[in-house]
């Protein structure tokens, strides 16, 4: 009487351990979309790429480079365009160091420590991404032009911050801002606060744990975000439109300059111009893949040793 018994067992635990083993294909064929569904998936996230971003590259360089070389090095080495390229360079140059300052600042404050106000203070980084970039522009002139706050006291100091350079550099400070604090408090707060801790207890100062604890923990985060700013810095349009004034020469940024030219028929000279903003936008996919790859790295190394 046994051996049947024991037969039905081995036989119910065969089927078992079969039930098991076809339990992840059954899984996978569960979850797996069929061929065509992921080619047309496939085919339409190409095509919306080909309408909307390789098409109008392409057009970009093709119209810059339509009249020749000699054209193309002219327009970017006239007068006005040379001075636009540079207000966009000291104004980049400013604002990045800035905002990497407090991106890193904030970051670290709200990520490590807890205080009233904080979720305001989350608030307020947000705050460029809620608010047209033409109405920060137009706060600036309500503040610092001839009829806003300190008007008067500018114009008797002989100080000038609306259609001058520090106006281009305000507005283009308050729409950058969040790119750094918003790559970094993520990370400060996904690492806790334990390898600080650690370092406190072994007599580390507060420098101390910055350059050799923090820093090197977010490095690359933090390169991502000053490759956004900068990114964004170069590239801003709407507040810096209405700060500047377009005065030719004197506080027109890249894009100013672009929409001029365009404006006035000029269309080789503002594509080969715009092209330098689209070669900069290249510039920066290119860091950012180099960036993520790092990242990815980093992480597969520390799994490893884990």
């Amino acid at each position: 009487m046994s051996t049947p018994t024991s037969t039905l067992s081995l036989k119910g635990r065969a089927d078992a351990s079969g039930d098991r083993l076809n339990a992840p294909r059954d899984l996978v064929a569960a979850t797996t979309e069929p061929r065509w569904v992921r080619w047309t998936l496939i085919g339409i996230a190409l095509a919306f790429l080909t309408v909307f971003l390789f098409v109008p590259l392409t057009i970009v360089f093709v119209e810059a480079f339509k009249k020749g070389v000699d054209v193309y090095l002219a327009s970017i080495t006239e007068p006005d365009a040379l001075s636009a390229i540079k207000l966009t360079l000291i104004a980049a140059a400013i604002s990045v160091p800035m905002n990497l300052v407090f991106g890193v600042a904030a970051a670290w404050c709200i990520a490590k420590f807890e205080f009233r106000g904080k979720n305001v203070l989350l608030t307020l980084i947000d705050l460029p991404f809620s608010v047209s970039p033409v109405i920060s522009g137009l706060i600036y002139v309500l503040i610092f032009g001839l009829q806003g706050w300190f008007g008067e006291w500018l114009r008797d100091h002989d100080l000038k911050v609306i259609f001058a350079v520090p106006g281009i550099v305000l507005a283009t400070v308050f729409v950058t801002f969040p790119f750094v604090a918003r790559e970094l408090i993520p990370l400060m707060q996904a690492q806790g606060t334990e390898q600080e801790e650690a370092a406190c207890v072994l007599g580390a100062s507060g420098w101390q744990l910055f350059w050799r604890v923090t820093l090197p923990n977010v490095k690359w985060a933090l390169l991502y975000g000053v490759i956004l700013c900068n990114a964004r810095a170069m590239g801003e349009f709407g507040a810096v439109s209405v700060v500047s004034g377009h005065i030719r020469g004197q506080t027109n940024t890249m894009p100013l300059h672009i929409e001029i030219l365009y404006n006035e028929y000029q269309f080789a000279a503002s594509f080969a111009v715009a092209s330098l903003l689209a070669l900069l936008a290249l510039v920066t996919l290119v860091l950012k893949y180099v960036v993520e790859q790092r990242v990815k790295a980093e992480k597969r190394s520390v799994g490893e040793v884990e």
